[in-house]
Protein backbone atom coordinates (compact mmCIF):
# COMPACT_ATOMS: atom_id res chain seq x y z
CA UNK A 1 0.00 0.00 0.00
CA UNK A 2 1.19 3.44 -0.51
CA UNK A 3 2.55 6.02 2.19
CA UNK A 4 -0.12 8.90 3.38
CA UNK A 5 2.48 10.78 1.50
CA UNK A 6 2.46 8.90 -1.37
CA UNK A 7 -1.41 8.97 -1.55
CA UNK A 8 -1.60 12.19 -1.31
CA UNK A 9 0.38 13.39 -4.19
CA UNK A 10 -1.83 10.82 -5.83
CA UNK A 11 -4.80 12.84 -4.73
CA UNK A 12 -3.29 15.82 -5.62
CA UNK A 13 -2.71 14.91 -9.37
CA UNK A 14 -6.22 13.55 -9.81
CA UNK A 15 -7.92 17.06 -8.81
CA UNK A 16 -5.37 18.53 -11.02
CA UNK A 17 -6.60 16.23 -13.70
CA UNK A 18 -10.61 17.11 -12.93
CA UNK A 19 -9.64 20.78 -13.47
CA UNK A 20 -7.48 20.11 -16.57
CA UNK A 21 -11.55 19.33 -18.05
CA UNK A 22 -12.27 23.15 -17.74
CA UNK A 23 -9.37 24.21 -19.45
CA UNK A 24 -9.59 21.97 -22.25
CA UNK A 25 -13.12 23.40 -22.94
CA UNK A 26 -11.44 26.78 -22.95
CA UNK A 27 -9.15 25.28 -25.99
CA UNK A 28 -11.79 26.27 -28.64
CA UNK A 29 -11.59 29.72 -27.81
CA UNK A 30 -8.36 30.88 -26.87
CA UNK A 31 -5.91 28.10 -27.07
CA UNK A 32 -7.03 26.35 -30.26
CA UNK A 33 -4.41 29.04 -32.37
CA UNK A 34 -1.23 27.91 -30.53
CA UNK A 35 -2.50 24.21 -30.62
CA UNK A 36 -2.70 24.44 -33.92
CA UNK A 37 0.43 25.89 -35.02
CA UNK A 38 -1.18 29.41 -35.86
CA UNK A 39 0.27 32.56 -35.33
CA UNK A 40 -1.19 34.01 -32.07
CA UNK A 41 -0.54 36.80 -30.36
CA UNK A 42 0.90 35.79 -26.53
CA UNK A 43 -1.46 37.17 -23.63
CA UNK A 44 -0.27 40.29 -21.85
CA UNK A 45 -0.18 40.30 -18.05
CA UNK A 46 -3.50 41.99 -17.82
CA UNK A 47 -5.28 39.09 -20.12
CA UNK A 48 -3.61 36.74 -18.44
CA UNK A 49 -4.78 38.24 -14.99
CA UNK A 50 -8.41 38.63 -16.65
CA UNK A 51 -8.50 34.68 -17.82
CA UNK A 52 -7.32 33.70 -14.28
CA UNK A 53 -9.87 35.23 -12.85
CA UNK A 54 -12.34 34.20 -14.86
CA UNK A 55 -11.64 30.27 -14.46
CA UNK A 56 -11.87 30.95 -10.44
CA UNK A 57 -15.03 32.30 -11.24
CA UNK A 58 -15.99 29.54 -13.50
CA UNK A 59 -15.02 26.75 -10.94
CA UNK A 60 -16.67 28.92 -7.72
CA UNK A 61 -19.89 28.57 -9.72
CA UNK A 62 -20.05 25.41 -10.96
CA UNK A 63 -19.60 24.58 -7.09
CA UNK A 64 -22.54 26.95 -6.82
CA UNK A 65 -24.47 24.72 -9.08
CA UNK A 66 -23.61 21.03 -7.49
CA UNK A 67 -25.25 22.37 -4.23
CA UNK A 68 -28.61 24.03 -6.47
CA UNK A 69 -28.47 20.14 -8.06
CA UNK A 70 -28.42 18.80 -4.45
CA UNK A 71 -31.15 21.03 -3.76
CA UNK A 72 -32.98 20.39 -6.71
CA UNK A 73 -33.03 16.58 -5.87
CA UNK A 74 -33.33 16.59 -2.01
CA UNK A 75 -36.34 19.22 -2.45
CA UNK A 76 -38.20 17.20 -5.59
CA UNK A 77 -38.13 20.56 -7.53
CA UNK A 78 -38.66 20.41 -11.39
CA UNK A 79 -36.99 22.93 -13.27
CA UNK A 80 -36.95 23.64 -17.19
CA UNK A 81 -34.56 26.53 -18.84
CA UNK A 82 -34.46 27.35 -22.21
CA UNK A 83 -31.90 28.50 -24.26
CA UNK A 84 -32.47 30.42 -27.75
CA UNK A 85 -30.12 33.08 -29.84
CA UNK A 86 -29.29 33.30 -33.24
CA UNK A 87 -26.69 30.45 -34.48
CA UNK A 88 -23.12 30.86 -33.19
CA UNK A 89 -24.42 33.28 -29.59
CA UNK A 90 -22.98 30.74 -27.68
CA UNK A 91 -25.83 28.72 -26.35
CA UNK A 92 -23.93 25.76 -26.03
CA UNK A 93 -20.49 26.68 -24.48
CA UNK A 94 -22.53 27.96 -21.45
CA UNK A 95 -24.64 25.05 -21.63
CA UNK A 96 -21.37 23.07 -21.97
CA UNK A 97 -20.30 25.08 -19.04
CA UNK A 98 -23.27 24.05 -16.70
CA UNK A 99 -23.34 20.50 -17.42
CA UNK A 100 -19.92 19.87 -16.93
CA UNK A 101 -19.67 18.98 -13.06
CA UNK A 102 -23.25 17.84 -12.96
CA UNK A 103 -25.06 14.78 -12.80
CA UNK A 104 -26.68 13.73 -15.79
CA UNK A 105 -29.02 11.69 -14.01
CA UNK A 106 -30.46 15.17 -12.27
CA UNK A 107 -29.79 17.45 -15.24
CA UNK A 108 -29.87 17.06 -18.88
CA UNK A 109 -30.00 18.35 -21.93
CA UNK A 110 -32.39 18.49 -24.87
CA UNK A 111 -31.39 19.11 -28.22
CA UNK A 112 -34.36 17.93 -30.74
CA UNK A 113 -33.33 17.38 -34.37
CA UNK A 114 -36.24 18.95 -37.18
CA UNK A 115 -39.41 16.96 -36.72
CA UNK A 116 -40.07 14.17 -38.33
CA UNK A 117 -43.02 13.39 -41.06
CA UNK A 118 -45.24 11.98 -37.99
CA UNK A 119 -44.02 14.77 -35.33
CA UNK A 120 -45.20 17.24 -38.07
CA UNK A 121 -48.77 15.83 -37.42
CA UNK A 122 -48.78 16.16 -33.49
CA UNK A 123 -49.79 18.60 -31.12
CA UNK A 124 -46.97 21.11 -31.76
CA UNK A 125 -45.94 20.87 -28.13
CA UNK A 126 -46.37 17.17 -27.75
CA UNK A 127 -42.26 16.23 -28.87
CA UNK A 128 -41.22 18.84 -26.07
CA UNK A 129 -43.87 18.19 -23.59
CA UNK A 130 -42.14 14.05 -23.60
CA UNK A 131 -38.96 15.84 -22.38
CA UNK A 132 -40.12 17.47 -19.38
CA UNK A 133 -39.02 16.75 -15.97
CA UNK A 134 -40.18 15.08 -13.61
CA UNK A 135 -39.12 15.61 -9.49
CA UNK A 136 -35.75 16.15 -9.05
CA UNK A 137 -34.59 16.93 -12.49
CA UNK A 138 -33.53 20.02 -14.68
CA UNK A 139 -33.84 19.54 -17.97
CA UNK A 140 -32.03 21.97 -20.48
CA UNK A 141 -33.66 22.87 -23.51
CA UNK A 142 -30.96 23.50 -26.57
CA UNK A 143 -33.38 25.17 -28.43
CA UNK A 144 -36.97 24.75 -28.18
CA UNK A 145 -40.32 24.97 -28.94
CA UNK A 146 -39.40 28.77 -29.74
CA UNK A 147 -38.13 27.29 -33.39
CA UNK A 148 -41.51 27.94 -34.50
CA UNK A 149 -41.56 31.84 -33.99
CA UNK A 150 -37.70 31.91 -35.24
CA UNK A 151 -36.57 29.63 -37.95
CA UNK A 152 -39.31 28.29 -38.98
CA UNK A 153 -41.29 31.65 -39.52
CA UNK A 154 -37.65 33.34 -41.25
CA UNK A 155 -37.81 29.74 -43.26
CA UNK A 156 -40.98 29.46 -44.45
CA UNK A 157 -41.71 26.13 -42.21
CA UNK A 158 -44.74 26.82 -40.82
CA UNK A 159 -48.08 28.59 -41.91
CA UNK A 160 -49.33 32.28 -41.00
CA UNK A 161 -52.05 30.19 -39.35
CA UNK A 162 -49.52 28.06 -37.60
CA UNK A 163 -47.43 30.92 -36.61
CA UNK A 164 -50.59 32.67 -35.04
CA UNK A 165 -51.66 29.61 -33.17
CA UNK A 166 -48.08 29.67 -31.96
CA UNK A 167 -48.63 32.72 -30.51
CA UNK A 168 -51.75 32.40 -28.46
CA UNK A 169 -50.82 28.91 -27.06
CA UNK A 170 -47.72 29.20 -25.57
CA UNK A 171 -48.39 31.76 -22.83
CA UNK A 172 -51.38 29.30 -22.06
CA UNK A 173 -48.95 26.38 -22.14
CA UNK A 174 -46.04 27.78 -19.86
CA UNK A 175 -48.60 28.82 -17.72
CA UNK A 176 -49.70 25.19 -17.08
CA UNK A 177 -46.03 24.15 -16.89
CA UNK A 178 -45.93 26.64 -13.70
CA UNK A 179 -49.02 25.43 -12.41
CA UNK A 180 -48.11 22.31 -12.59
CA UNK A 181 -44.64 22.85 -10.30
CA UNK A 182 -42.85 23.79 -13.48
CA UNK A 183 -39.95 26.58 -12.84
CA UNK A 184 -39.60 28.00 -16.25
CA UNK A 185 -36.51 30.08 -17.08
CA UNK A 186 -36.11 31.63 -20.53
CA UNK A 187 -32.25 32.62 -21.73
CA UNK A 188 -32.02 34.80 -25.21
CA UNK A 189 -28.50 35.04 -26.14
CA UNK A 190 -27.71 38.33 -27.53
CA UNK A 191 -24.82 39.24 -29.96
CA UNK A 192 -24.09 41.96 -32.88
CA UNK A 193 -24.00 41.28 -36.62
CA UNK A 194 -20.46 41.44 -36.67
CA UNK A 195 -19.76 39.49 -34.27
CA UNK A 196 -22.34 36.89 -35.29
CA UNK A 197 -19.81 37.29 -38.66
CA UNK A 198 -16.48 36.78 -36.87
CA UNK A 199 -17.81 33.44 -35.23
CA UNK A 200 -18.55 32.24 -38.73
CA UNK A 201 -15.48 32.59 -40.48
CA UNK A 202 -13.76 31.15 -37.38
CA UNK A 203 -15.60 28.34 -37.93
CA UNK A 204 -15.09 28.56 -41.83
CA UNK A 205 -11.59 28.40 -40.68
CA UNK A 206 -11.15 25.66 -38.22
CA UNK A 207 -11.04 21.88 -39.63
CA UNK A 208 -12.17 21.27 -36.09
CA UNK A 209 -15.83 23.76 -35.73
CA UNK A 210 -16.88 23.32 -39.33
CA UNK A 211 -19.20 20.59 -38.80
CA UNK A 212 -21.31 23.11 -36.61
CA UNK A 213 -22.11 25.21 -39.70
CA UNK A 214 -24.95 23.55 -41.43
CA UNK A 215 -26.82 25.09 -44.58
CA UNK A 216 -29.48 26.24 -42.52
CA UNK A 217 -26.54 28.28 -40.57
CA UNK A 218 -25.45 30.10 -43.54
CA UNK A 219 -29.04 31.35 -44.59
CA UNK A 220 -29.69 32.44 -41.40
CA UNK A 221 -26.40 34.75 -41.80
CA UNK A 222 -28.22 36.08 -45.19
CA UNK A 223 -31.24 37.00 -43.65
CA UNK A 224 -29.83 38.54 -40.19
CA UNK A 225 -32.71 41.11 -40.38
CA UNK A 226 -35.41 39.01 -41.02
CA UNK A 227 -34.41 37.22 -37.67
CA UNK A 228 -33.98 40.25 -35.68
CA UNK A 229 -38.04 41.14 -36.94
CA UNK A 230 -38.99 37.64 -35.82
CA UNK A 231 -36.89 37.80 -32.65
CA UNK A 232 -38.47 41.13 -31.72
CA UNK A 233 -41.82 39.47 -32.26
CA UNK A 234 -41.33 36.81 -29.83
CA UNK A 235 -40.15 38.62 -26.97
CA UNK A 236 -43.14 40.80 -27.01
CA UNK A 237 -45.99 38.28 -27.31
CA UNK A 238 -43.94 35.54 -25.01
CA UNK A 239 -42.74 38.12 -22.14
CA UNK A 240 -44.97 36.99 -19.60
CA UNK A 241 -44.86 37.29 -15.63
CA UNK A 242 -45.13 33.37 -15.09
CA UNK A 243 -41.61 33.10 -17.58
CA UNK A 244 -40.47 36.18 -18.59
CA UNK A 245 -37.04 36.30 -20.81
CA UNK A 246 -33.97 37.01 -19.83
CA UNK A 247 -31.44 38.13 -22.26
CA UNK A 248 -27.51 37.38 -21.86
CA UNK A 249 -24.95 40.23 -23.75
CA UNK A 250 -23.22 37.56 -25.44
CA UNK A 251 -20.24 39.47 -27.74
CA UNK A 252 -18.38 38.64 -24.88
CA UNK A 253 -18.25 34.39 -24.30
CA UNK A 254 -16.77 34.46 -21.07
CA UNK A 255 -18.42 37.17 -19.19
CA UNK A 256 -21.94 35.63 -20.94
CA UNK A 257 -21.28 31.96 -18.87
CA UNK A 258 -20.18 33.72 -15.89
CA UNK A 259 -23.20 36.02 -16.39
CA UNK A 260 -25.84 33.29 -16.90
CA UNK A 261 -24.73 31.34 -14.46
CA UNK A 262 -24.65 33.93 -11.51
CA UNK A 263 -28.37 34.92 -13.36
CA UNK A 264 -29.75 31.67 -13.26
CA UNK A 265 -28.39 30.88 -9.63
CA UNK A 266 -29.83 33.68 -8.33
CA UNK A 267 -33.26 32.47 -9.17
CA UNK A 268 -33.57 29.76 -7.04
CA UNK A 269 -33.63 30.13 -3.07
CA UNK A 270 -31.31 27.01 -2.67
CA UNK A 271 -29.18 25.99 0.29
CA UNK A 272 -26.47 23.44 0.43
CA UNK A 273 -27.71 19.80 1.88
CA UNK A 274 -26.31 18.65 4.12
CA UNK A 275 -24.25 15.37 3.48
CA UNK A 276 -23.47 12.21 5.30
CA UNK A 277 -19.60 11.14 6.14
CA UNK A 278 -18.81 8.99 3.15
CA UNK A 279 -16.35 6.64 4.38
CA UNK A 280 -14.69 3.99 2.08
CA UNK A 281 -14.89 0.42 3.33
CA UNK A 282 -11.81 -1.77 3.37
CA UNK A 283 -11.86 -3.92 0.66
CA UNK A 284 -12.14 -7.92 1.55
CA UNK A 285 -9.13 -10.02 0.70
CA UNK A 286 -9.66 -13.91 -0.16
CA UNK A 287 -6.40 -15.74 -0.13
CA UNK A 288 -8.05 -18.08 -2.39
CA UNK A 289 -8.25 -14.87 -5.52
CA UNK A 290 -6.66 -15.04 -8.46
CA UNK A 291 -6.89 -12.48 -11.16
CA UNK A 292 -6.99 -14.14 -14.35
CA UNK A 293 -4.02 -12.73 -17.06
CA UNK A 294 -5.29 -10.36 -20.06
CA UNK A 295 -4.81 -11.98 -23.68
CA UNK A 296 -2.07 -9.63 -25.03
CA UNK A 297 -4.12 -9.48 -27.97
CA UNK A 298 -7.16 -7.42 -26.29
CA UNK A 299 -4.66 -4.36 -24.89
CA UNK A 300 -4.95 -1.03 -26.29
CA UNK A 301 -1.55 -0.27 -27.52
CA UNK A 302 -0.18 2.57 -25.85
CA UNK A 303 0.61 5.06 -28.81
CA UNK A 304 0.77 7.75 -25.95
Amino acid sequence: MPSNDDMQQRLNRERLDSFDESFELELEDDLADHVLGLDATPLDEAARNQRLHYFRELLRLQGELVKLQDWVLHTKQKIVILFEGRDAAGKGGVIKRIMQRLNPRVCRVVALPAPNDRERTQWYFQRYAAHLPAAGEIVLFDRSWYNRAGVERVMGFCTDHEYEEFFRSVPEFERMLVRSGITVIKYWFSITDDEQHLRFTSRIQDPLKQWKLSPMDLESRRRWEDYTKVKEIMLERTHIPEAPWWIVEAVDKKKARLNCIHHLLSQFDYFEVERQMVVLPERVRNAEYYRQPVPEEMIVPEVY
